[in-house]
Formats: structure tokens, C-alpha cells, sequence
């Protein structure tokens, strides 16, 4: 009894610590170079391994960071990503960068990233940023930043920065995936392909049906 009793304790710890874990799965390799080439690799964390014998400096190196990317659409920012994507040697690592200029008053707008936490760094620029957390309580932090100044947006929260200074900002931002993805809430919810039923939304948001198919109708402005 008392065995049975300490395999069942054994299963619930196991399985709470899998729960709890709040980025990708640890690697059981040096690295896994992700590759398109099915033939020659391994599946892992979404991607295909490069032989490790094969693998070169520039599967983990990325260049232009520094060069500031155009803001002038109806946001007034631009997110440069360096993740997975554009960095073959961050499969399996769970990690990932960014890079976020805005423009004078320009906003990265209400999204999520449902893979990632998020650790943001103020290298130019005055930030009013925030996140709301779940229901019920929906509270709302905010902080102004300054040069300098971090701030932390846990995985899966709404979150948002708006410079509310008179110059342009810079801000760089370090997440736990290799692909922490992003959901733009106005995008998804007004601009989802195809659209959602407009008297669905107009219940739940409260609203007249012809401001959501007002709404649907707009260009929702995708700055990632």
C-alpha cells in the first residue's frame, strides 16, 4: 500500500513539475541547428537538425540590429524579430530577441505571446508600458521607462508600450522561446481571416453591429 501510495506522490510531483515550466523544453544536445532538409536531420522543437559536424559560426550569429526600422505606418512602430527564424541555431535553446522602434507617440499595441515571457530594455526614449493579468481580477500594472529602465510582461498577458515622448524610442526585448509568437488583439479579433459573425462581436464587446463591421472593415496594421 505504502508503495502504491509513493508511486502516485511520484506521478503528481512529476507531473506538476512538467506544468510548471514556463519556456521551451530543455535540449538533450549541444544544439540543433534548424534545418528544411528532412533527409539529413533530425525533427526537434518544431524543426529539423543540421548534422552537428556541419555546423558553422553563422547558424548562430545575426547582424543589423542596430539599424533602426522605418515607423511611419498608422502604429508608428516596427518590430525587427531574432528568433528561430532568422537565427538556425536557436532551436531548442528557448530564447529569442527583438528589437522595437517607435515612433514620436507611436504604441506596439495591445498583444500576447503565448509561448514566452518577455523582459524589456529602454535603450532611447520615455515608455509608458503595462499588462493586465487574467480573470477575474483584470488589474492593470503600469510603469513609465525611462533610458535605462526594464521591465518584465509574463507569458501569455496582454501587454503594450506607447512612447510618450516627443522623440523617437528604442527598446529591446528578450523572450523565453525560440518562437514566442505574437497575437495582436485588435488584428485577431477585427481582422481575422475569415471574419468573426459581427452580431457575436457586437454582443460580446457591447457594441452596435455597425461599429464592428465598422471595425472589420479597417487595414489592422501588422508591425512584426
Amino acid at each position: 500500500m505504502k508503495g502504491i501510495q509513493f508511486l502516485v506522490a511520484f506521478v503528481v510531483l512529476a507531473l506538476a513539475s512538467s506544468f510548471a515550466s514556463a519556456s521551451d523544453p530543455s535540449p538533450l544536445q549541444d544544439f540543433c541547428v534548424a534545418i528544411d532538409d528532412y533527409k539529413s536531420g533530425v525533427f526537434v522543437n518544431g524543426k529539423f537538425c543540421k548534422d552537428p559536424k556541419l555546423a558553422t559560426p553563422n547558424d548562430f550569429f545575426f547582424s543589423g540590429l542596430n539599424l533602426p526600422k522605418d515607423t511611419s505606418n498608422p502604429i508608428g512602430s516596427n518590430v525587427t524579430q531574432v528568433n528561430v527564424a532568422q537565427i538556425a541555431g536557436l532551436n531548442t535553446l528557448g530564447v529569442s530577441l527583438a528589437r522595437i522602434d517607435y515612433a514620436p507617440y507611436g504604441q506596439n499595441p495591445p498583444h500576447t505571446h503565448p509561448r514566452a515571457s518577455e523582459i524589456l530594455f529602454v535603450q532611447e526614449g520615455t515608455l509608458y508600458v503595462g499588462f493586465v493579468t487574467s480573470n477575474p481580477e483584470n488589474k492593470l500594472f503600469t510603469k513609465v521607462l525611462n533610458k535605462g529602465d526594464v521591465f518584465v510582461f509574463p507569458i501569455g498577458l496582454i501587454h503594450f508600450q506607447f512612447n510618450i515622448g516627443k522623440t523617437n524610442a528604442v527598446a529591446f526585448a528578450g523572450l523565453s522561446s525560440q518562437n514566442p509568437g505574437v497575437i495582436t488583439i485588435a488584428n485577431a479579433v477585427f481582422g481575422s481571416d475569415p471574419p468573426i459573425n459581427p452580431d457575436f462581436l457586437a454582443k460580446a464587446f457591447q457594441l452596435d453591429q455597425k461599429v464592428v463591421k465598422s471595425l472589420q472593415a479597417k487595414f489592422w496594421w501588422d508591425n512584426n
